[in-house]
């Protein structure tokens, strides 16, 4: 079930806060069973079938993080091992057998047949978080002895698709809370906003701009060449529609949750307003990074064994990462590239000091410098992200570089004086969009309107009253018409991962 969708808004919403308020005034624990049941439903819609496994991974989870929590401080790791590596041996079968197999086959020359296994919803994010509450067990800092709680702690609707990776140590005290279990009208009110303007990001922009992006990302997988105006659009277009779709969705999930009275953390914190690569991790899908920081490179030792230990620890983290993303070696790329920029970047660091928190135009400049240079080397991670092969990304990096040629449509061009002295002009080039110039200024004028919401606006949990007012009266529109009246719900695009 979608957000975005009628059927969630208008009966699944209401029908679940309805019951949820009316139980939770008499008692709270069936409340929370209500909840938790509300949100196995939610995930059902999609495919009923694979509830079966949700319920078992939180069954058999809840069962090693008793032992975990009973057991004697020397059984406890071994219980641990044993609890993250069936967590990841699922994972790797539903997720990756059929990548494991294609990998294989290349090697080998061999010809396994794949498994075509369906990839359940969301299994990467409610592993993840699963695995976390194992750690943190272990550790000594939670446990949970109340099955129903932990239902809930698990499935809770508003993350259970696609996160924000959720902390036990974060939702139990809200869950237990007796607060929770009241109405209370102004967290309702500020839900009900983040949620409206999160809803506004996903039809008025992300949608918007898949269109640009997809058709050019598919044609490149087919040997299209494209040229230089193509290829930044269609990288500005996914970079920005990625922004705008999972951004929505964490916004959408923390207002739905509001509604609840229960606060998720934020993931999303104005990311392409990074000077560099380590403070992008840092706003970037926040409680992924946090997750892969505490559980993953810290595990691996961090920074503690030296600077080469730490580059390596940092490029394994960040592979890892990428291939939580997807099954893959486009998500692998996208990762080891990443890595790279974090190693290069924490190098630099190593050898420039002082530089940093001088006043003048010196300082300013050299901030929007370095803002701009790592909002270029995260528009070519996000090329290698989207495309569906390496030979895609080598095709749109191609483009993006000027080899395919500088082309503008004979459409625009006629409309700038002398464009004939800088580029060449090519009859009339068919356009993502539909072929007209109509297509080009509504690609560059979706581009400009994103990229001003990024670099000059807030992020949504930062608005000021006033601001979001004004965000709000200007989305309530788009929403009605793109839900209502518009193309039909899409799904978000952090579904597949």
């Amino acid at each position: 079930m979608l957000f975005n969708s009628p059927a969630f808004l208008l009966i699944f919403l209401p029908i679940t806060l309805l019951g949820f308020f009316a139980i939770g005034a008499r008692r709270r624990l069936l409340a929370a069973l209500w909840l938790g049941l509300a949100s196995l439903v939610f995930y059902a819609v999609w495919n009923p079938k694979l509830v079966t496994l949700l319920l078992a991974s939180i069954t058999v989870n809840y069962g090693f993080g008793m032992a975990i929590g009973r057991a004697e401080q020397a059984k406890r790791s071994r219980l641990l091992i044993a609890a993250v590596a069936l967590n990841l041996a699922t994972l790797a079968v539903f997720k990756y057998a059929d990548f494991f197999i294609a990998t294989a086959n290349g090697l080998t020359g061999a010809s396994i047949p794949l498994a075509h296994i369906i990839l359940p919803l969301g299994i990467s994010f409610f592993t993840f978080t699963q695995i976390a509450f194992l750690v943190d067990v272990s550790r000594g800092i939670a446990a949970e002895y109340n099955f129903v709680h932990y239902l809930l702690f698990v499935t809770y609707f508003p993350h259970l698709i696609a996160g924000p990776v959720l902390h036990h140590k974060q939702m139990m005290p809200q869950f237990e809370s007796e607060a929770t279990y009241r109405f209370n009208g102004a967290s309702f009110t500020r839900g009900s906003s983040i949620f409206l303007i999160g809803l506004a990001k996903k039809i008025v922009l992300a949608d918007a701009l898949a269109a640009f992006a997809a058709p050019l990302f598919d044609a490149v997988e087919g040997g299209t060449s494209v040229t230089f105006f193509e290829a930044w659009g269609a990288a500005l277009s996914y970079t920005f529609q990625l922004y705008f779709d999972f951004s929505g969705y964490s916004d959408m999930a923390i207002g739905l949750s509001l509604l609840i009275g229960v606060r998720l953390p934020a993931n999303f914190d104005s990311p392409y307003k990074s000077r560099n690569i380590i403070e992008f991790w840092r706003r970037w899908h926040m409680t992924l990074s946090q997750f892969l920081r505490d559980y993953l490179y810290v595990s691996l030792g961090g920074n503690r064994l030296g600077p080469v230990r730490r580059h390596v620890n940092l490029m394994v983290t960040m592979i890892l990462g990428g291939l939580w993303h997807g099954a893959n070696w486009t998500f692998v790329a996208w990762g080891a590239l990443h890595g790279l920029f974090l190693v290069v970047n924490h190098g630099w660091r190593g050898l420039w000091s002082g530089g940093a928190g001088q006043g003048g135009w010196i300082s300013k400049s050299g901030t929007v410098c370095s803002i701009v240079l790592t909002f270029v080397a995260v528009v070519a991670g996000w090329v290698v992200f989207r495309a569906q092969s390496i030979q895609g990304a080598a095709q749109i990096f191609a483009g993006m570089s000027g080899a395919n040629g500088f082309v503008l449509p004979a459409q625009v061009a006629a409309m700038i004086p002398g464009a004939h002295r800088v580029v060449q002009v090519v009859g009339s080039m068919p356009l993502l969009g539909g072929g007209s110039v109509m297509g080009v200024f509504e690609q560059s004028s979706l581009i400009l309107l994103a990229g001003i919401l990024c670099f000059a606006c807030p992020a949504t949990l930062h608005m000021g009253r006033k601001m979001q007012l004004a965000a709000i009266l200007l989305s309530i529109g788009f929403v009605i018409q793109g839900t209502f009246f518009g193309r039909a719900p899409s799904p978000f695009l952090y579904f597949q991962f």
